[in-house]
C-alpha cells in the first residue's frame, strides 16, 4: 500500500524543536514519524510495516549520535536518504547520499531541502 505523501522520520531529542519540525512537515503535506533518540528511531526503522522516505536527524542525540544512527539506519535500510540537522552544518562531513541542513532553518529552507532530496533518484 503506497502513500502519495512521503514519510519522514524525525529524530530530535528536543521535544519543542521536534514538534515544530513535525508541524512544519505536516503543513507541507508530508507524513511524519517521531523519535526522541537513536534507539527509538532504530525501533521504527526495524519495523518492516513502516514506510520511511527520508530520515531527518539531529547530529547531537543523547544516546547514539546522529552519524552513528545514520550508519545503523543504512544497515537496516541501505537506500534511505538521510538529512542531518545541525547548528554546525558547515563543519560536518557527511557520507554519500546524506545531506545537511543548518539550524536554525526556515520553513522554506526545510521544504526545499526535503523536496530536493526526495526528487533525487
Amino acid at each position: 500500500m503506497s502513500n502519495a505523501n512521503p514519510t519522514l522520520l524525525v529524530v530530535e531529542d528536543d521535544d519543542i524543536v521536534r514538534m515544530l519540525i513535525v508541524d512544519v512537515l505536516e503543513e507541507l503535506e508530508f507524513q511524519a514519524l517521531e523519535a526522541d533518540d537513536g534507539e527509538a528511531a532504530l525501533a521504527i526503522l526495524r519495523d518492516p510495516d513502516k514506510t520511511i522516505d527520508l530520515m531527518m536527524t539531529d547530529v547531537g542525540l543523547p544516546d547514539i549520535d546522529g552519524k552513528e544512527l545514520a550508519n545503523q539506519a543504512r544497515a537496516l535500510r541501505p537506500a534511505l536518504p538521510i538529512l542531518f540537522a545541525s547548528g554546525y552544518a558547515e563543519t560536518i562531513d557527511v557520507p554519500d547520499g546524506m545531506h545537511v541542513i543548518g539550524k536554525p532553518f526556515s520553513i522554506d529552507q526545510l521544504r526545499d531541502k526535503v523536496r530536493s532530496i526526495l526528487a533525487t533518484p
